[in-house]
Parts: C-alpha cells; structure tokens; sequence
C-alpha cells in the first residue's frame, strides 16, 4: 500500500520549470521530498488522516524562488534601522533618519538610499547628517553599500582608518562621502553582535519567505552570520536554505577545516570563496575599459578593489582545495579579467562565478561560455538602465549594453538571478528582466523565472535536488495568486504571495 504523502497542494497550476509549458494541477510531498505531480484526483489519492492539504484556489505553484547573490542581515537592518530605499529627496532621506534618531540613543544607522532617483540627483553629505544629530555618529549607506555619507561625528572617529583616495574631498574638505574601502572601517565599527545578527537574521528571514524565497546564497565577511545560520538550523528556527560564500580572509580556515564547496546539512552548506575585483556604477568605481561618460577626465575608469594578479592567486588556493569561487565585477575591464583567471582554473567543473557581470560586449559574452562560468546576475538592476536612470548618466550609449540576458542564455551561458537585496523581491526582478528595454537584455517569463529558480540552484551544485517540480526533489515552492503569464509584463511585481513551503512545510501563508 502506498504511504500517503505529509502535505498535498491542490487545484493549483503547477509550473514544473522542467519543461516549456508544463503544468499539473496537484504535487504531493513526503517526508520534504516531491512524491508526485500530476491530476488533481491522482495526487489526491495519497491524502491520509494527517496529510496537510492546501487549496492553492486556482493560484499558480512555482519552484521555491532562489535569491543567488543576497546579504540577509541586510535586509533585517532595513526593517530595524532606518529604511531609506524609497525616499525622493535628500530632505526626505534626512527626515527618515531624524524619525530612527528619535528612536534610539545610540548611533544612527540608515540603510539603501538611492540618489540616482532624485529630483536633487547627489549624494547625502556630512552637512546633512550633522543636521540630524551633531552628538553621535550618523551614518547612511548607500543601496550598493560601495558608498556611505557620515556626519562630522563618524568623520572624526574612523577617519584614521579611511584610505585617503576613498573619502571624498571639496575644496580640500572632507564632503562626508566615502566610497570603497573607506566603506570598511564603517562596517566593523556598527557590526552586529551575535544577539542582534540573530535577530536581524530572523527579521529577514520572515520577508524572504513572504516574497516566496526557499533558498539564499548569503555573501559573508567578517559577520556572525555562520554561527547564527547554525545554531538557528539546530534549534529547528531556519525556514531558507542557506548557502554560505565566504570571503578570501576566511579561504585559509575553510581550507584547514577540510571544508569543501557543498559540505553542511539540508539547511546550511557551504558555498563559494568570495571576492571583488572592482567597484560599482554608482561610485564610480567600477572597472571599465573606457572612461565613464560624466567622469572629469577621460582617465576615469574606475579601480580595482582586488586587482588581477592578487585575484589569480586567490582563485588558484580555492580552486586547488577543490572550493568553488565567485568573483563580484561589474565593468567590463574587471569581467574580462576575471574571465581570464577563470579559464586557467577550472571554471566549468567547479562553477566558478561572476557576481553582477554588468558591462559585456559581444566578445564578452563569447568568453563567457567559453570559460564556462555561471553569470550570478541581479536583473533588478536594470532599473537603472532605463532612460533617465543612473546608468544612463554612468555610462551613456553604453547602457544598452548592461546585462544582456538574452545573449548571455542565448549563449549558453548558466544564469542564476538573485537581487543583491536591491531590493530582495524575486517578483521585481523577474519583471525586470521580462520588460528590459532593450531586446538583448530581455527575457520571457519562463526563462526568467528558471533563472530564479532552476539558475540558483545550477550555481550551486544542486540542479539534481531543486530548481523544478519534479518527483525526489526538495518540497520547496511558491504559490502566487495570480499567473504571472496571464498578466501585463509590467504588473508581475504585483502578485501576491499565497504561501511559501519550504521541505514539505508551510513557512509563509498571507494572512
């Protein structure tokens, strides 16, 4: 007699992603693996006495939506701090500190404020935030978190620690806007404790399930986040699947533990090493081959945070102790060069990746299967693409050619979306990428969505296990209540949630 199954998922349209146009109406889990799919009186025949059954009401059952590129205690500062994503104006933005400085005796933290959106199209300075309070330190990140504003008091307190080439100066002033590594002394002075990482951790946690998220690849340097990831997986609390990049500080500790690329539990495994190469748009930092097009000089082009040399060598300690590496560049410049060095360490069997990969020409994308390597990209990003966004102002013309996605699958090249939680909606992304304004960026929903299911799950080794709804694979979905099919592109982000499972439970259910 066949065991009935722990949880049923009924009249729905199940999506399998595994093959154009797939659809089942039922998917029956057992013990957190997919039983079976198919009719609705099929499925039903393995509901037992105890077996949970939801009623999708005609909504639309996915793969678990995997964010491949995301820093989650991110996200919790948004929802702790002061939340500066969506302010118009500087005025605004120094409103919403004001607002977090009122709440709290201590430092002032906000997080993700975007210029590129104003009417007043610059950066907050020091003379802002010293308006918002001139006793303690007032620091504002911006969204790529590549650049910060301080006030006169954080300015004093880290400035020793501030490369000189990083902190923004006028007229011989500092303007309180540092870019960089500059950034990093910022970082260690307000990193969470193990206690507040656990609870900025559990804040993210709860929004990532309420936007369908079943599985993170969490980008971490010098945090807490390991050890919290853990203990919240022992404890029975962890409701993703995290996949653990660390950085190249910690290459030498995960390479003497006997850690490789997959090694952990159902919940928490390893990842990829982690590095950067060169910088962001909106700092300008970025590494390009051509100056930027409202740069001063035409020997802008940006810089490298790692530069090739130091990152051949960094990849060839990881790639000999059999660890997967991902490698953040954004100019065209830093991916060639990445490229490069990818090519002489067995990019296609360990997976190497490349963070971000923005700026590629057609030769680019070329090498880019050729090498073999996975194109981790954030199709949120193309918001600024657009006319009128801050590419546009970056880099011109060559806007057009920022994140070719077409190309790129066109190529063959695995793609794996994640958002680098800018912001963390796999919903904005995928419609993002369905209604990018140029044809070679632009993607179909199915394609789209396998990018944010079937691509994150490629990038890490587990193509086998998730990313599709098919029989012995994990029992993590999403159901939203609308088809993202039957729906105006540009109404996709809309789309509610109806419920998140993830290995066979119910993590998330609106209302």
């Amino acid at each position: 007699m066949t065991e009935p199954a722990d949880l049923l998922l009924t009249n729905a349209a199940v999506h399998t992603l595994a093959r154009p146009d797939e659809t089942h109406e039922a998917v029956a889990v057992r013990d957190g693996r997919i039983v079976r799919v198919g009719d609705a009186f099929e499925v039903s025949l393995l509901r037992g006495v105890e077996t949970e059954v939801v009623d999708c009401d005609g909504g639309v059952v996915l793969p678990g939506f995997v964010d491949a590129h995301t820093h989650l205690e991110m996200v919790g500062r948004h929802l702790v701090h002061a939340d500066l994503r969506g302010v118009d104006s500087p005025a605004a933005a120094v409103d919403r500190l004001r607002e977090r400085a009122a709440e709290t005796d201590g430092s002032v933290l906000g997080y993700g404020y975007d210029e590129s959106t104003w009417d007043e199209t610059r950066y907050l300075t020091r003379a802002d935030l010293d308006a918002v309070a001139d006793d303690r330190p007032v620091v504002a990140f911006r969204e790529d978190m590549h650049t910060a504003s301080v006030n006169s008091v954080a300015l004093d307190r880290h400035r020793a620690a501030m490369p000189d080439g990083d902190v923004r100066t006028e007229d011989g002033e500092s303007t309180g806007v540092v870019v960089e590594e500059a950034v990093d002394p910022l970082f260690d002075a307000f990193a969470p404790d193990v206690a507040e990482t656990a609870d900025l951790l559990r804040a993210a946690q709860e929004r990532a399930n309420a936007l369908g998220v079943t599985a993170v690849h969490d980008m971490c340097r010098g945090s807490h986040k390991p050890r919290v990831y853990r203990d919240l997986d022992a404890d029975g609390e962890l409701t993703l699947r995290v996949r653990i990049n660390y950085w190249t500080d910690h290459t030498e500790a995960v390479v003497e533990t006997g850690l490789r690329s997959g090694h952990g539990s159902e919940m928490v495994e390893i990842g990829a090493i982690k590095s950067f190469t060169d910088g962001s748009f909106g700092g300008r930092t970025a590494k390009l081959t051509d100056s930027y097009a409202d740069a001063d000089s035409d020997e802008e082009t940006g810089q490298w945070v790692v530069d090739p040399e130091e990152l051949a060598e960094e990849v060839e300690r990881a790639a000999d102790a059999g660890l997967q590496f991902t490698a953040h560049a954004i100019g065209d410049a830093a991916v060639d060069a990445t490229l490069d060095v990818f090519a002489d360490h067995d990019a296609g069997r360990l997976r190497h990746r490349v963070e971000h990969a923005e700026l590629l020409s057609d030769d680019l994308v070329e090498r880019f299967a050729e090498v073999g390597a996975v194109a981790s990209v954030q199709p949120n990003f193309l918001k600024w693409v657009r006319e009128g966004g801050l590419y546009e102002s970056r880099l011109g013309e060559r806007r057009r050619e920022v994140m070719p996605l077409r190309d790129l699958l066109d190529a063959g090249v695995p793609l794996a979306f994640g958002s680098d939680c800018m912001p963390l909606d796999p919903l904005f992304g995928v419609q993002q990428a369905v209604t990018a304004p140029e044809e070679r960026q632009r993607l179909s929903v199915s394609e789209a969505l396998r990018a944010y299911t079937l691509g994150g799950a490629y990038a890490a080794g587990a193509e086998t296990e998730a990313g599709t709804v098919e029989p012995g694979k994990r029992g993590d979905f999403v159901v939203l209540a609308d088809s993202p099919w039957a729906i105006d592109d540009d109404q996709i982000d809309d789309i509610d949630v109806t419920h998140t499972i993830v290995d066979g439970s119910v993590v998330y259910r609106d209302g």
